[in-house]
């Protein structure tokens, strides 16, 4: 390839595999000049209308002039990207700049694929194609009954201007990525991954692929699971060398299979699997569950196999939830799906579950069922190689009949798309999560290993904004969802405590306190408390006003038969009727949480208003922890923090494009375009000279004024706690001359200190904010105390920008040794509201620029007149990709490749 070849070919992250609004997969990718073919046959296929609509003139062949102004472009100035599905293009959208900045948009649509909505994700990529070529206005013109082009344009969230003029409608818009162009996106987005997950939840046709007469087969089992689980769809078995399977006819391929067939479960041998994926593609199958081990998990040649088995089924249209899969579940009684290797169908409950592992997920399915719990829907998707959490969080969020959601993460595809998907979900629905591996996003069984740069505090803190509920365990996991499926949300962190023990009342009271709760009101009862003495007491507990919860405690008394029988009654009597939350533990009996209820005619699973009962106290109260900090955090505002008065973006890209452009390769800033980066958000840099000589720090001394500061500034003598470094009140140029001296002296390196001269700055708390860009993860936010003894302890809070309002807030208050700020033993309180302010505008500037590798202002001094920034270092790269999956919509890649979703 030579230079001007490479600087004109695409970047990769153009190139993408798309779900479509039908919920299939297509591929996008720019055009290449050898798409020439494709083109002619492409154009073929298109109706004349359709062409008419698309060059306002009857059209019906291209001349290889066309061809080649069609196929020929420079990926800069003309841009064009086409859609394709096995093979073939369906769709092509290209923009041609007019002027610097502005250009015209079009495309065409094979007019059996039109109202798929191919347009607006051609207008998506293409959108963010020239945002990063510094194109600014798109334009197109349309002839005004092409009706469904012009609603493409004016139903994509941008603020489209239309006039007419010779009959032809002319739309121009500017292509920024608003909240409101954004919003639209995401909820496309949202309803193509919910159509896309509904298929396999709700099929009408199930075709089981590799279903065997052999009764200790998989195919076999995957064949009586379906059968004794009752689908209500109907099932096809396909098996080339058997006339029938389980007393069904079995077919030697899927194409042979009279009818549609909407899901298809795969229980072959993986070198096989490929042509399974033809077979399913040539039949119109929606999707696959592919049970066949054999890939990722095995190494090298499996993780190639199955990279392959993803590109080939998204470039059919299909998806994937597998390889390694256990299978997904659906318990609602008009399907009643169990395509999956566990026999264990669980019963019907409010909550939907998504693990990866499927020897856990065989664990999962037990622990559900012996504790009565109930799911609507339950996916092990093995190694994940397509349809991931991410997926079944979109479609969880509308299915009606999932009240909770229940995640078992071993890796994160895409932490950046689960967290802008999870805060959203989490406002509608619980979510509880297991995250294993938490100091990587990868696991030893062929998952995607892709480490994230980010520490394993940011992701908890990602989990935190998002408002999931992050627990240790599975067993902790089922405690939460209890609670959660049958009880109210609390009002706020008031507990009461009522009991017939003291001691295990004391003991829930210690555990309440050591979790955050606040008990209010204790009722001892007595060992001789009757079941009508509980009932007094639970009212009178849920009726007072400054109780938000009540923990009941009930140890069986002696020589008393039905005890236990009648509180239980009780609890769950009252249970049904409360608005508040109620947790119980039953001593003394089985070691399984159960849920008390009233009983129902039908003896169907515990419905609203059972109360969880724990072996444990302890259990209780922290599962009813968990609840209350889910509570507390829906009440906050979520709103998106921005300060459109302190930024100058404008400038501050200016800058950043400016430096990359005479350094691809990346560097760190010097002191005057920190500076003005910096100043371009709002945020003053102390004035620091770098001097090498002592005229040098003399010159700069008079410069300032004096009463200046000489320091080293050398990491390894910065983080020295003794500050053996600095040299302050520096009022003349002998005084200067003395402290150069002595700090060369002490120094043993001084030619790799680095000295700079500041003015001394008002006397303040040292804090350090910091920023980073994770390629996979994004953008990552610190604030904490300055000096190496608050490093060492990890004393830091993280956030993931976009900030919510009260995020800065929550930060500066959560680091162990935030009391520093807020006058600890008698020190001066110091301007908390300026820290925040600077917090928020750092992270407003990484969330804005991801060309900003790291900055670090290391130095913060925060007195109570406000705060003085006294240095910064800044690493500015080139991205690959800036973040466009932000602004398009895209399916996440195999692992190992390096494009996100």
């Amino acid at each position: 390839m030579t230079d001007v070849e490479a600087e004109q070919a695409p970047p990769r992250h153009w190139e993408a595999d798309v779900l479509l609004r039908d919920g299939r997969t297509a591929h996008i990718r720019p055009m290449q000049p050898d798409d020439r073919e494709l083109l002619v046959d492409f154009y073929s296929r298109v109706s004349d209308q359709s062409k008419y609509y698309r060059f306002f003139s009857p059209m019906p062949e291209l001349s290889d002039r066309d061809l080649d102004r069609f196929t020929q472009v420079d990926h800069r100035d003309r841009v064009a990207l086409i859609l394709l599905v096995a093979g073939h293009m369906i769709a092509v959208g290209r923009y041609d700049m007019i002027r610097p900045g502005y250009a015209e948009v079009a495309f065409l649509v094979e007019d059996k694929h039109q109202g798929r909505g191919i347009g607006q994700l051609l207008l998506e990529h293409l959108a963010q194609a020239g945002r990063e070529r510094g194109i600014e206005e798109f334009v197109a013109e349309v002839l005004p009954d092409n009706q469904a082009m012009i609603h493409t344009f004016k139903d994509a969230g941008y603020q489209v201007k239309s006039a007419f003029e010779d009959g032809v409608m002319e739309l121009v818009f500017r292509i920024d990525p608003t909240d409101t162009a954004i919003g639209v996106m995401e909820q496309r987005e949202h309803r193509a991954e919910y159509a896309s997950i509904e298929r396999f939840f709700r099929p009408r046709s199930v075709a089981i692929i590799g279903a065997s007469r052999r009764q200790d087969t998989i195919g076999r089992a995957l064949v009586r699971h379906m059968v004794l689980g009752n689908f209500a769809g109907r099932i096809h078995v396909v098996n080339p060398t058997a006339d029938s399977v389980a007393g069904m006819p079995a077919w030697k391929t899927v194409a042979e299979i009279p009818g549609d067939v909407d899901v298809a479960i795969v229980a072959v041998p993986a070198e096989s699997v490929q042509d399974v994926v033809l077979d399913c593609a040539a039949k119109g199958v929606h999707g696959l569950v592919v049970i066949s081990s054999g890939f990722a998990e095995t190494g090298e040649e499996g993780r190639m196999r199955q990279r392959r088995l993803v590109g080939l089924s998204r470039s059919y249209g299909l998806r994937l939830i597998g390889p390694n899969a256990l299978g997904v579940i659906n318990t609602d009684p008009e399907v009643s799906l169990n395509a999956s290797l566990s026999s264990v169908m669980p019963p019907r409950g409010r909550a939907g579950f998504f693990c990866q592992s499927g020897a856990l997920g065989t664990a999962i399915l037990e622990k559900v069922q012996n504790r009565g719990l109930g799911l609507t829907t339950f996916v092990s998707a093995g190694n994940r190689a397509d349809v991931s959490g991410n997926d079944l969080l979109q479609y969880w969020e509308e299915d009606d009949a999932t009240e909770v959601v229940l995640l078992y993460l071993e890796s994160i595809g895409n932490p950046r798309k689960f967290s802008r998907v999870a805060r959203r979900v989490s406002r509608r629905k619980p979510i509880v999560a297991v995250r294993s591996g938490r100091s990587s996003q990868g696991v030893p069984m062929g998952h995607a290993v892709r480490k994230i740069g980010a520490p394993a505090e940011a992701v908890d803190a990602m989990f935190r904004q998002a408002g999931i509920i992050q627990v240790e365990s599975l067993e902790e996991m089922f405690d939460v969802a209890q609670l959660l499926a049958h009880q109210p949300l609390p009002r706020g962190r008031r507990v009461a405590i009522v009991g017939n023990s003291d001691a295990l009342g004391l003991l829930a009271a210690d555990a309440a306190n050591s979790v955050g709760l606040v008990v209010n009101k204790q009722v001892p009862l007595g060992a001789d408390a009757t079941s009508e003495d509980f009932e007094d007491a639970l009212d009178g507990a849920i009726d007072d006003p400054e109780v938000d919860a009540v923990v009941a405690i009930f140890i069986p008394p002696l020589n008393v038969p039905g005890a236990r029988e009648d509180v239980a009654n009780v609890l769950a009597a009252v249970g049904e009727q409360s608005d508040k939350p109620i947790v119980s533990t039953f001593l003394g009996t089985e070691g399984v949480p159960e849920l008390l209820r009233v009983p129902d005619v039908a003896g169907s699973s515990a419905g609203r208003g059972s109360v969880p009962s724990y072996p444990a106290v302890e259990a209780a109260v922290r599962a009813l922890a968990h609840v209350v900090e889910y509570a507390v955090w829906l009440r906050v505002p979520q709103a998106t923090f921005t300060d459109t008065e302190s930024a100058d973006l404008g400038s501050a890209r200016h800058l950043v494009n400016e430096v990359l452009m005479n350094h691809p390769e990346g560097r760190d800033l010097d002191f005057e375009e920190q500076n003005r980066l910096l100043r371009a958000y709002g945020i003053d840099l102390w004035d620091t000279y770098a001097v090498q000589t002592l005229d040098e720090a003399q010159t700069a001394g008079e410069t300032l004024g004096w009463d200046v500061v000489l320091k080293a500034t050398a990491d390894h003598l910065r983080d020295r706690p003794d500050l053996a470094h600095v040299w302050r009140n520096i009022d003349s140029a002998d005084e200067m001359a003395v402290a150069w001296r002595a700090l060369n002296e002490l120094i043993t390196d001084p030619d790799r200190a680095g000295f700079v001269v500041q003015r001394n700055a008002p006397p303040g708390v040292p804090v350090t904010i910091a920023t980073m860009e994770d390629p996979l993860f994004g953008p990552v936010l610190s604030f904490g105390i300055g000096g190496p003894l608050t490093e060492l302890l990890g004393d830091r809070s993280y956030r993931i920008p976009p900030l919510a309002d009260h995020d800065a807030q929550d930060m500066v208050r959560e680091i162990k040794a935030s009391p520093l700020l807020f006058g600890y033993r008698g020190s001066e309180i110091v301007d908390v509201e300026a820290i925040e302010r600077l917090v928020r505008r750092v992270a407003q500037l990484q969330h804005d620029l991801p060309q900003v590798r790291a900055l670090q202002l290391p130095l913060v001094l925060a007195g109570a007149d406000g705060v003085t920034v006294l240095g910064a270092t800044v690493r500015v790269e080139p991205v690959k990709d800036p973040r466009s999956d932000w602004f398009v919509r895209r399916l996440t890649t195999m692992p190992g490749d390096t494009i996100p979703d």
